[in-house]
């Protein structure tokens, strides 16, 4: 049975059970910063089991793509070394949401293993979690699972639920015990059941977890049953196709043989069980879903990890031999086997090989930037000695250098390596990875109250009901004037902070309140809090409020929102289909918009991108919005938004040739926008751009103001703004010209103090000394006039000053016969010293000062016996 039928034939049980098939979502979990990549199936409903979200159905069903590559969840060193180990996997999994729950998510996972999948029942083993007997008396009794072959695992972390067949979301919130179902792979191969002493043997292999979420757990530890207790199952997809298939390893399936032969097409390989194409065929799936979610290559963050497992990939190529780029060439193998379950892969295939190829083209960089500094260190290490730890960590983590590479060069050499140091500073970033990635329950306020009806999709004004109040994140009954407090209303025509357009802000008013809103933001998916102060009476749960939306700031908004989605469809027509969004912040000021792009954009294409959105505001086309299923929205041309979550019901939103997914508030028709200005375009991140644009009003003020501005430069400069860069251009050869006369006539001013200044010296030896305080100098001119004085002298010794604004400056020339003698530097810092300071330089000229102005006399008086005794 090939991989893509396992997978569909999961979803297809599941579906024939009433589950509804949900796509998988990104590998960039949409707003939310507590996780690095999607890595278990349950993370898209993770809003779902904790009641922040609701879905149209209760059962699902997903084959979820997942990456564990950083982070808490790190299994990027094993990969290609062990049986199961992958950066990229498929996880397969089942859910119910308060529907069903131990009894049939059993039945249905023991009814598809051994009906559908036809595996002997005799070859399968079950966990449960020590105390639950409900679980246990279901597989015993109901599915007939003889009780050797029942193991119940217990608590063995030090306290009571800390067990691996106990699962919690995080430190609070949903809990439960799993139910784990392993697989016998027969006593040829080493290894004992779960919980006996040689469990972490390779005969018995986990295949599926069920998860029952039956408590939740509060931050003193209590642990209440749920109302509605739930279900969230996974199985890997690449183990149970290891079963299916009669092999032991993931990497023998026939999805990894396909790319393990394509890896070794490319490197130029014969041994199909190298483990540098095992690794080589997990990480082409890793990287090229990374791209296709919108991950570039980057020295940070999720572009980082990206970065390191392309280079992992490429540095097992180099070891197999291959120097040229190689790695994007295994995308359309990977479109072969996976474009048809996974559209979108297929969709961007180009993309994916020109980032991918981009990258590879980069490393080569990095290698020769690697074996200078490595060659650099070397210099310093003699044979037979050892490369420290520390410089082997920063090649290999500040500049990508292979650890294996750098290895393998010091053998060359007859170096060794500190692989102890490397590890321990390995480990310290592990850690902070670790604690950075931890996963913590969102932070918000609690509130379980009914959810809110927008209307300000028609309206600006309305009235709602008071059905919640916080003050310091506290729930209160009433709020007295002057504090500041949060308001839930039961519906409200305020628009909530959502897809990059900000919130909205008006009033709250009451027969006795009289409430200013500053924002507008989600409590929950569905609860909107109006942040602000009460200005004067005092505002109760159940009030009736008149709410009135701040209509001009709304509009100024709306225009902005309008206007990027228009820019939006332009920069995909200029610069190319890749262009997608990273971000976007939406007030009543301006538009920021951040997109995928790996150059800077031309004035050119700024101007044609000005030109295309303009052109759409002019047709003052009408704006229409639908509501539809997802799916529709998508196979209709909707684009959806980079960074977002949507729901199964969507609403679309068609702006002239534009036609998005988006929750916000728009225009009527593109005429409203008025004019479209893009103020700047610049870099934020490696491989991402961002724009800011202005409309309406706001790009009339910015209009205005930029011709007021050339209309009074072109006074000043006595033209015509049509005229001004001639005359900008004019003034410039100018000054340019006088600048030259200027340096001219300081020289000749030098020369002549260089003359006046010669007559001051004094014979010492056969040598000049020259010692002179110069009045009105500018301190730059000294080094000139000493350059001079060096020249007119065969032998000499000069020290020049010059004071300033309180601050004195020295320079100290000396010929280059007396430089075995006397030292400038040492001159000069000798004096400076004397006045606060402190001066050097070369033996021959050198600069410096201080701020002890009265000491200097006395400082200059001291340079004649210095030099004499230094002559002498």
């Amino acid at each position: 049975m090939k991989t893509s039928e396992i997978r569909q034939k999961f979803l297809s049980f599941f579906e024939s059970k009433g589950h509804q098939i949900v796509p998988s979502s990104p590998l960039v979990p949409a707003n939310d910063p507590t996780l690095l990549f999607t890595n278990a199936g349950m993370v898209q409903f993770k809003d779902v089991f904790t009641g922040k979200e609701t879905r149209p159905y209760k059962r699902a069903t997903t084959s979820q793509r997942c990456v564990r590559a950083g982070g808490k969840h790190n299994d990027l060193e094993n990969v290609g070394y062990t049986a199961r180990h992958h950066t990229f996997f498929e996880m397969l999994g089942n859910f119910s949401f308060g529907d069903y729950f131990k009894r049939e998510a059993i039945r249905n996972a023991w009814e598809l293993l051994t009906t559908v999948y036809m595996l002997p029942a005799e070859k399968l083993w079950v966990t449960v979690y020590q105390e639950d007997d409900e679980a246990y008396d279901i597989w015993a009794k109901e599915i007939g699972v003889p009780a050797e072959r029942i193991v119940r695992i217990g608590d063995n972390k030090g306290a009571r639920y800390a067990s691996d067949n106990f699962w919690q979301m995080a430190d609070t919130g949903p809990c439960g015990p799993c139910s784990e179902i392993f697989y016998d792979h027969g006593p040829e191969i080493w290894g004992g059941p779960p919980g006996s002493p040689e469990e972490d043997g390779d005969r018995y292999i986990e295949i599926w977890n069920l998860v029952f979420m039956q408590f939740e757990r509060d931050a003193e530890g209590n642990m209440p049953s749920l109302p509605k207790p739930c279900v969230d199952t996974g199985m890997g997809l690449e183990r149970i196709a290891a079963v299916l298939q009669h092999v032991h390893s993931n990497y023998e399936i026939d999805l990894f043989q396909a790319l393990i032969k394509a890896a070794a097409r490319e490197t130029g390989t014969t041994d199909l069980q190298n483990n540098s194409l095992k690794v080589i065929a997990d990480h082409i799936r890793a990287c090229s879903f990374l791209v296709v979610d919108g991950v570039i290559p980057s020295n940070e963050g999720r572009g980082y990890v990206l970065r390191r497992i392309v280079r992992r990939a490429l540095r097992h190529g180099y070891k197999l031999g291959q120097t040229q780029p190689f790695f994007h060439k295994l995308v359309g193998d990977l479109v072969e086997q996976m474009g048809q379950a996974y559209p979108e892969l297929a969709a961007k295939q180009e993309r994916v090989e020109q980032v991918l190829r981009q990258e590879e083209e980069r490393f080569s960089e990095t290698l020769e930037n690697g074996m200078r500094i490595l060659d650099a260190a070397l210099a310093d290490v003699p044979a037979q000695g050892t490369l420290d730890g520390h410089t082997l960590f920063t090649l290999y983590d500040t500049y990508g250098f292979p650890v294996d590479l750098t290895a393998d060069i010091c053998r060359e050499r007859e170096v060794e390596v500190d692989l102890e140091g490397f590890e321990q500073a390995m480990t310290r970033q592990r850690d902070q990875a670790r604690a950075a990635g931890k996963f913590k329950a969102a932070e918000g306020l609690s509130y379980h109250g009914a959810q809110t009806r927008f209307d300000g999709y028609e309206h600006l004004s309305g009235r709602g009901t008071v059905t919640a109040l916080y003050v310091d994140g506290t729930a209160v009954d009433s709020v007295q004037a002057g504090q500041q407090a949060v308001v839930v209303l039961d519906a409200t025509p305020f628009y909530a902070e959502s897809g990059g357009q900000v919130g909205d802000t008006g009033v709250l008013q009451g027969a006795d309140a009289h409430f200013d809103v500053s924002d507008t933001q989600k409590i929950q998916s569905g609860v909107f809090g109006h942040h602000g102060r009460l200005a004067s009476g005092t505002l109760s749960v159940g009030d009736a409020l008149e709410a009135q939306v701040d209509g001009r700031r709304r509009a100024r908004t709306m225009r902005n929102h309008s206007a990027t989605h228009l820019m939006h469809k332009a920069l995909r027509q200029v610069l190319g289909g890749h262009v997608q969004q990273r971000g976007s912040l939406v007030d009543a000021d301006k538009t920021r918009f951040d997109f995928a792009h790996d150059a800077p954009m031309s004035a050119e294409q700024v101007a044609e991108v000005e030109r295309i959105v303009n052109a759409e505001v002019l047709k003052n086309e009408p704006v229409v919005t639908q509501v539809m299923a997802y799916d529709d929205a998508v196979k209709g041309g909707a684009m959806a938004l980079f960074g977002e979550k949507y729901g199964d019901t969507v609403r679309v939103l068609d702006i002239g040739f534009s036609r998005e997914l988006c929750g916000g508030t728009h225009v009527q028709r593109s005429g409203d926008i008025g004019l479209f200005k893009i103020l700047s375009e610049g870099g934020v991140a490696a491989g991402v751009r961002r724009v800011e644009a202005i409309t309406g009003d706001n790009a009339l003020a910015w209009a205005q103001q930029t011709a007021a501005t050339l209309q009074r430069a072109a006074g000043m400069l006595k033209s015509q703004p049509a005229e001004l860069t001639e005359r900008i251009g004019q003034l410039q050869g100018q000054l340019k010209a006088a600048e030259h006369d200027l340096e001219q006539a300081k020289h000749k001013l030098a020369s002549q103090a260089s003359s006046d200044l010669l007559d001051q010296a004094i014979e010492l030896g056969g040598a000049r000394l020259l010692v002179a305080q110069l009045k009105g100098t500018d301190p730059k001119a000294l080094r000139g006039i000493v350059d001079d004085l060096k020249g007119r002298v065969k032998s000499g010794v000069i020290l020049l000053a010059t004071e300033a604004e309180g601050k004195i400056s020295l320079v100290a020339g000396v010929t280059a016969d007396l430089v075995s003698k006397i030292k400038a530097g040492e001159l000069v810092g000798s004096v400076a010293a004397h006045l606060g300071g402190k001066g050097g330089g070369r033996p021959d000229m050198a600069m410096g000062g201080g701020t002890d102005v009265a000491a200097l006399p006395a400082a200059m008086s001291g340079v004649e016996p210095w030099v004499r005794e230094r002559l002498a």
